[in-house]
């Protein structure tokens, strides 16, 4: 019997005092949240950040987040290890990466890092360019693909790190088939015993009805796909298998 391969993602978002880590803007907030096998774990990653800088006045518009709030709160190097251990050797879920890699980047660099690279850590997949390929010629901000996708965005009233990343990792999760998961809860749930700090498997239900459950004595019909069917589907399945949410195609 073939091991099961179980797929680590991490959810991740910044907020920043501007939008040019090249114009010497800092991160002040990230958010990351745990998926395992297309699954949210319960295991988060969320800092505040002392930028050691005033805060552009539209990004506080955005974000709501002012120097004051940020006082007492660490700086990027008094976390960096943390924050790496949570990432390490999992697929980063980004919407425009290249604006939040390239923060962390910056910050990596300013602190004189030894892997300055997230790709030393990570790797990366850009959910605005799945989106933009999936939905040529169409708004794709994560607000248009939480409307597209009916994920509900309405307890958010400003932009944050960790309230972005759950609304992503639900539009990922749409965008790429719209199931949680593949596997039993309890199949989860035994991978990690030994890790009580993954969170968010339950135990297999007991005592079912055998009865509720038995499957009806009469033989359903069979249809097949047509030609431009099995196509299209064809189609889907490259994307998922392209986006690394593939879980089907074992080793």
């Amino acid at each position: 019997m073939r091991a099961i391969h179980f797929m680590r993602q991490i959810v991740l978002d910044t907020e920043t005092t501007g939008l040019s880590a090249a114009q010497g803007h800092r991160i002040i907030e990230i958010g990351c949240l745990e998926l395992v096998n297309r699954r949210l774990t319960g295991r988060e990653f969320h800092r505040f950040l002392n930028p050691d800088r005033d805060i552009d006045e539209g990004a506080e518009r955005v974000h709501g987040i002012s120097r004051a709030d940020l006082e007492t709160e660490p700086r990027f190097p008094e976390i960096v290890d943390d924050f790496l251990a949570f990432i390490s050797d999992a697929e980063l879920i980004i919407h425009n990466a290249t604006f939040d890699v390239g923060f962390l980047e910056h910050e990596l660099r300013l602190m004189k890092h030894k892997q300055p690279k997230i790709e030393d850590h990570s790797s990366v997949l850009d959910t605005l360019t799945m989106a933009r390929e999936m939905h040529p010629g169409q708004r794709n901000s994560l607000d248009a693909l939480c409307k597209r996708y009916e994920v509900d965005a309405t307890k958010r009233d400003v932009h944050g790190a960790l309230i972005d990343s759950e609304l992503l990792a639900n539009v990922y999760l749409a965008m790429t088939g719209g199931q949680t998961a593949l596997l039993l809860d309890a199949d989860v749930v035994g991978h990690h015993a030994a890790d009580p700090s993954i969170a968010g498997g339950r135990p297999a239900a007991e005592n079912v009805d055998s009865a509720a459950v038995r499957a009806p004595a009469v033989e359903p019909p069979v249809i097949r796909a047509t030609a431009e069917e099995s196509a299209a589907h064809d189609v889907v399945l490259e994307k998922i298998r392209k986006s690394g949410a593939c879980v089907w195609d074992f080793d």
